[in-house]
């Protein structure tokens, strides 16, 4: 799995810095906004996805249940399939990640449901730079040295 995004920002010569943490709170939702259209962009094929794919569309049960929401800090979204109460009982998204052996499972017994492919990682990955860079420049832009 990835280990998201870090930034780090120095300064010199201030003893109290505070941030304006609604110009914080904005670019953390609109980075928020682009992975969460790239990871659905990911799952929206119409088609039945093979093991280690992303995993195709067929209700949009999980492209409607991916999400992104920001902390009350503003300094971090998470974006991530959440549970719906069209799942039901169980967290679909974890059947297509880690995939369901049939009944009676050996380790040579056959898979019901192959593991897919990390859509939420390669979603991340494909944005990380512009996240990066973006963040980066809101965060020096914020800064209110006291």
């Amino acid at each position: 799995m990835s280990d998201g995004v870090e930034v780090h920002v120095g300064w010199t010569g201030h003893t109290r810095i505070d941030f304006d943490k609604k110009k914080i709170r904005k670019v953390m939702r609109a980075r928020g906004r682009d992975i969460q259209k790239e990871a659905r962009r990911l799952v929206a094929r119409r088609a039945v996805s093979a093991p280690g794919e992303y995993p195709g569309r067929d209700t949009g049960t999980l492209w409607r249940s991916i999400k992104s929401k920001v902390s009350r800090s503003g300094f971090l979204v998470r974006i991530a399939p959440q549970k719906t109460p069209e799942m039901g009982g169980d967290f679909y998204p974890a059947f297509l990640w880690y995939g369901v052996r049939r009944k009676g499972g050996d380790e040579g017994s056959a898979w019901r449901i192959d593991p897919r492919a990390n859509y939420m990682t390669e979603a991340l990955d494909r944005r990380r730079e512009v996240s990066q860079s973006t963040i980066k420049a809101a965060l020096q832009d914020a800064l209110i040295p006291r």
